[in-house]
């Protein structure tokens, strides 16, 4: 039986609670397949929603940017986080527009997040980042040196406090609206990716690696 995460006043799944998913193993699935997260968090009053790149590194997220940053320098001190993300699967067509809908997957993370100041797991969460967009590309390209380090900061938040929503399958109409000589339907959708463009001061010679030229997801 997967593992659960304990549910919680503030990720129980109130609004259609037959969509909420606690069980790890789902919840890591689609953090693992979405790009971006949204970090939402409060300083002096005054709510922020950031988007971010991220990866899941065992029971925990982690995201960067630079040392400057005002987001990350108050992340750091133990602010508050609400992450999320959300995964499009298909616009959902019913016979009225009321009950038009979306199939998705989403996750709401809650929690503190503390600065990673150990070297060893900075370079652990930047071959996570790198890898999970492109796998191979660590050994590829150049790494961090000490000083690419040094400016950029890195935050880990563990999955303690989080669910999952899912909405999937067909539109769902009140009774009497089946009858309505109307399309219904789900139009599915995905994220394509086209042919890799080669940087104009790139030699040439160098041929496009194979992790570029046949990406997928």
């Amino acid at each position: 039986m997967p593992e659960a995460t304990p549910s919680t006043e503030r990720t129980r799944v109130v609004r259609e609670p037959q969509r909420g998913v606690y069980d790890r193993e789902s919840i890591y699935k689609i953090l693992d397949e979405a790009f971006v997260c949204h970090i939402g968090f409060s300083v002096d009053g005054q709510p922020f929603v950031i988007p971010t790149l991220f990866a899941r590194v065992g029971d925990a997220v982690y995201f960067h940017g630079s040392a400057a940053s005002r987001m990350l320098r108050d992340l750091s001190g133990g602010i508050p986080v609400c992450v999320t993300v959300t995964l499009t699967d298909g616009f959902v067509l019913a016979r009225s527009v009321f009950n038009h809908s979306m199939n998705y997957r989403s996750v709401v993370a809650l929690g503190k997040a503390t600065r990673v100041d150990a070297p060893q797991e900075k370079l652990q969460a930047l071959h996570a980042f790198t890898e999970k967009i492109l796998p191979g590309r660590w050994n590829d390209a150049r790494q961090p040196n000490e000083k690419e380090l040094k400016a950029t900061s890195i935050l880990r938040l563990p999955l303690t406090e989080v669910s999952a929503k899912v909405r999937s399958g067909p539109p769902i109409d009140d009774d009497p609206d089946y009858a309505l000589p109307v399309w219904a339907g789900v139009i599915p959708t995905h994220i394509a990716f086209d042919t890799p463009i080669r940087d104009e001061r790139c030699d040439a010679s160098i041929p496009t690696p194979v992790y570029a030229a046949h990406y997928g997801r």
